[in-house]
């Protein structure tokens, strides 16, 4: 007998050709069981452990603050360091700018016009369930002289969207603003 069953037709006619035809023995279901287990342990070695999306949130929150402030005391090389060297910078009514270098003249120019100074504040973070995409949003100042020599200041509103690097760090990989809405009159 082939499955050890002695009512079973197929045993005693000979004509099973695998040891297990169908027969739920003692046992079999946590053998099964287990098995799976295994096999799926053995399919995904090397799976992430789940993110911790709100320790990855005030990761973001350390670093865009650490960003403001490079930008707000003009340190070109910090100030560039935060985005990745794929990144893409979308100025209100300008072309994008496409890459570290190109960034790298971006800021460089932007640092050098007259009464430059920028600040900005992050209100938010979203986090992606995987831990390795994130968006923040928030608010910005930018202040230069106007033609006259007055300050020209311009409040705006952000996006950022940040990749996490291989090594586990956040890069920005999309950075643009625009103005905020003027202020409705009354009525």
């Amino acid at each position: 007998m082939v499955c050890g069953r002695a009512a079973c037709k197929t045993c005693a006619d000979g004509s099973a050709t695998v040891p297990w035809h169908g027969h739920r023995e003692r046992g079999d279901h946590l053998t099964r069981a287990f098995s799976l287990v295994v096999a799926i342990a053995l399919a995904t070695p090397f799976a992430s452990p789940a993110a911790d999306l709100q320790a990855e949130r005030a990761a973001l929150f350390r670093l865009d603050k650490a960003w403001a402030l490079a930008a707000a005391t003009e340190d070109v090389e910090k100030t560039l360091s935060f985005w990745a060297d794929d990144a893409r910078v979308f100025p209100p009514g300008q072309p994008a700018v496409v890459g570290k270098e190109a960034i790298r003249r971006y800021v460089t120019e932007g640092f050098a016009l007259p009464g430059f100074s920028i600040q900005w504040q992050t209100t938010d973070f979203v986090v992606s369930a995987s831990g390795d995409m994130a968006y923040g949003v928030g608010a910005n100042k930018v202040t230069i002289n106007g033609p006259q020599g007055d300050l020209l200041t311009e409040h705006g509103r952000g996006l950022t969207v940040w990749r996490k690097t291989p090594g586990g760090g956040w890069k920005c990989v999309i950075d643009m603003w625009n103005a905020e809405p003027s202020a409705s009159p009354a009525r």
